[in-house]
């Protein structure tokens, strides 16, 4: 069979609808647009050729029967009785990139819902991006004349950890000053939460923010511009990134090199010894572009497969992935060159993040903040084709000296493992359900 049939067979089994325009989880900011490490992981070495896809020749991970997946819970989509009585206004304040704008945002929503408030808009932002959020959260851009004439009273909790209470915390000064600006916390015990405030919090992740309509318009454009149907890669291998993972990398090129060095500072020294190599077993070290090749071979996704690069700028040792993967796409090669220069580093970001919840399949090779938004909302639109690469399964088979179709069989049976039993996606537990097939 030629590469371009098994192409097209492999995209026959795997083809998933492709929904526009799609629900976005952004804020709709019109200039703007990991996890903890489990259990050490144990393993066998592989001893049976039949598991290997490049044995058979026809085995793909996409082709592999499930047994479970998560979807959307029911139960949170139902009207909630709207609060009797408003305690006030609250604005939230959101800071940093394009996926902690969004946490802190929907986290915000459960928060105004939590404390019987009513949320307000700061005036860059407006109200069409809010959709079906009636009976869930008011939003509003103007108040009252007495309340609007006067600042906020400021409430950081981002800094607050461990059980954290806002109705203890925060409403005495919602009550006090009727109009408080929030941060909400970094991490905080939504279990606790009434369900009208988790049916708050889903609705207004999933159904309720959209993206601001310039920049969907040039999202959907995006979208068409890229041969159907295709592969969302999202490959982390900036310098930074590494930098901060502290690995040490043999191979690289001098330039990557010296990238590296000039993004560790003194805080970010590279492991070294017996604390390197656990470091790396324990799944902390990004893969490399060619080591993404590899699984992904190992996976049986054709070489010819059309794939749309999510990445950042500054992209390091492409050429590994590259050499065996040539239908790549990015954000660069397929818009105009002022468009691309002119966009904001949050505005790429989202565009990355729409082509990736609306792809055919999507492989992330770091699950940071970026890959849980894509894999919920994915998840949320039925987009089952979804696929994290274990870092610490290559770590740990490569540690024990199995290179070659040994490798090969090895990931394939561990991301097998995963994608059957529909593991590797962290979803907000409220708002998901798993599924036995």
């Amino acid at each position: 069979m030629s590469s371009s049939a098994s192409a097209a067979a492999w995209w026959a089994r795997s083809r998933v609808r492709i929904l526009l325009p799609v629900i976005f989880l952004a804020p709709a900011l019109y200039f703007l647009l990991s996890p903890p490490s489990s259990p050490p992981f144990f393993f066998t070495l592989p001893t049976s050729r039949e598991e290997s896809p490049s044995a058979s020749g026809s085995r793909v991970i996409w082709a592999q029967r499930r047994v479970a997946e998560w979807r959307s819970c029911g139960w949170w989509r139902a009207a909630m009785p709207a609060p009797s009585r408003r305690n006030g206004y609250i604005r939230i304040d959101c800071y940093g990139g394009l996926n902690q704008l969004r946490r802190d945002l929907c986290d915000g929503i459960a928060v105004v819902r939590l404390l019987n408030a009513t949320m307000v808009l700061p005036k860059f932002e407006v109200a069409a991006y809010w959709n079906e959020s009636r009976g869930y959260v008011e939003v509003v851009k103007d108040m009252p004349e007495e309340i609007a004439s006067k600042e906020p009273f400021k409430v950081d909790c981002s800094k607050r950890k461990g059980h954290f209470d806002y109705v203890e915390t925060v409403l005495p000064a919602l009550l006090e000053h009727q109009y408080i600006s929030l941060t909400p916390a970094m991490s905080q015990r939504r279990d606790r939460n009434p369900s009208y405030a988790k049916a708050s919090y889903c609705q207004g992740c999933y159904n309720a923010l959209r993206l601001n309509k310039n920049v969907e318009t040039k999202a959907i454009e995006l979208l068409q511009a890229i041969p159907k149907p295709f592969l969302s890669l999202h490959l982390r291998f900036e310098p930074d990134m590494v930098a901060y993972s502290r690995c040490v990398y043999t191979g690289l090129s001098s330039k990557s090199l010296s990238a590296i060095e000039a993004a560790r500072g003194e805080d970010r020294k590279a492991l070294t010894g017996e604390a390197a190599l656990l470091w790396r077993n324990r799944g902390k070290c990004p893969l490399t572009p060619s080591e993404t090749a590899f699984i992904l071979k190992a996976l049986g996704i054709p070489t010819d497969t059309n794939i749309y690069l999510a990445a950042g700028d500054g992209l390091m040792e492409l050429e590994g992935f590259t050499s065996i993967y040539k239908n790549i796409y990015t954000k660069s090669s397929l818009l105009t060159h002022d468009d691309f220069e002119k966009m904001h580093g949050n505005t790429k970001a989202a565009l990355d993040y729409y082509v990736s919840v609306s792809s055919d399949a999507y492989v992330a090779t770091f699950f940071g903040n970026m890959d849980k938004m894509v894999t919920a909302m994915r998840t949320m639109q039925g987009h089952q084709k979804t696929l994290v690469l274990s870092r610490r399964a290559y770590a740990n088979y490569t540690a024990v000296g199995l290179s070659g179709e040994q490798l090969a069989m090895a990931m394939w049976d561990a991301h097998r493992e995963e994608y059957i039993m529909g593991r590797g996606s962290a979803l907000p537990e409220q708002c998901f359900c798993e599924f036995k097939l």
